[in-house]
């Protein structure tokens, strides 16, 4: 009965992801806000909605902190996963599409976020700010500092078309807020079935918040992703998945601060594979947009090559991770 539960839940996080994505795309094409905000502030946060939820319940209501750092590793490697698979598989639509700057400064930020997330691991904070590992507090403040480049990022897709919509942008933006709440209640009760899956199989914590939970709840980003990319708006795509990942970052502020038992930044063997693994997505991700942003400079054979390698290692860096937790 849990499996077909977790299931459905899925299943529903999917459809619900698929709308989601469609309202971002109206609001991209028929309003002047930015790209970089729109995919990687408005539908990273919403599609990040069940990190946060699936954390706060895992520390509030199931007292599974471990499952909280494998939840937000496994899902910024899955999201990378996906988009080193996008690039792989629409490698065409890549190189002629338009990314914000933004979207390679949000990647030096997650990669610094993982960098504080390791020192706290490795180095067990002496004191706390309003019971908070002061990491904590940091990686907020780069998220809040990340957000601000992005809501001031004023570049737009000259190439894009302006689409005509039977909605007004009132009535898409209280569509949008409807369906981000149902993702929030579907997302509270996968953390509950996920709870009771793993101690079913007998399955580490760390080990099910990366599969069970990281996947489950990066289906919002796989799902609207690929809905973005058929929509040939490569932009959004990349900001959402970007932009998921910072924000799932900022999540461990949340659920530190909602757990005082003890700290959340547990050191273990899958979570130093999850780092490793998701660090080498991250810089092959960077070493993409790099080379995007000034495509110029190179020629199509070695952008061809360059885009080829950072996908691979993109997919692999995921790949890997599953084959050392068999």
């Amino acid at each position: 009965m849990i499996y077909i539960l977790y299931l459905i839940l899925a299943i529903a996080v999917v459809g619900i992801s698929i709308k989601l994505s469609y309202y971002v795309n109206l609001l991209d094409r028929t309003t002047n806000i930015s790209g970089a905000f729109i995919g990687g502030v408005m539908l990273a946060a919403v599609t990040s909605l069940p990190e946060l939820f699936t954390s706060i319940s895992a520390t509030v209501f199931v007292d599974q902190p471990e499952m909280v750092l494998g939840n937000i590793l496994g899902s910024n490697i899955f999201n990378l996963f996906v988009l080193g698979g996008l690039i792989l598989l629409n490698l065409k639509t890549f190189k002629k599409c338009f990314l914000s700057p933004s979207h390679k400064n949000t990647l030096v930020a997650t990669i610094i976020m993982y960098v504080l997330v390791i020192s706290a691991m490795i180095f067990p904070a002496h004191f706390h700010v309003f019971n908070t590992n002061p990491v904590s507090i940091i990686i907020l403040v780069i998220y809040l500092g990340a957000v601000k480049m992005m809501s001031s990022d004023d570049s737009k897709d000259e190439d894009s078309l302006e689409i005509e919509a039977s909605l007004t942008k009132n009535q898409i933006l209280v569509r949008f807020g409807i369906f981000s709440i149902m993702l929030v209640v579907v997302s509270i009760g996968l953390t509950f079935a996920t709870d009771i899956l793993a101690q079913k199989l007998n399955l580490g914590m760390t080990i099910a918040g990366a599969l069970l939970l990281g996947v489950a709840t990066s289906l919002p980003e796989l799902t609207s992703s690929i809905s973005l990319v058929r929509m040939k708006n490569f932009n959004a795509t990349t900001g959402n998945i970007v932009g998921s990942n910072l924000f799932n970052f900022s999540i461990l502020f949340v659920a530190d601060i909602s757990y005082s038992r003890s700290s959340i930044y547990f050191s273990n063997t899958e979570a130093s594979n999850l780092i490793i693994a998701g660090l080498i997505a991250t810089l092959a991700s960077l070493l993409a947009f790099q080379f995007k942003t000034s495509s110029r400079t190179y020629s199509p054979v070695v952008l061809n090559s360059v885009y080829k390698i950072a996908g691979c290692l993109a997919v692999l860096s995921y790949v890997l991770f599953l084959r050392s937790t068999i």
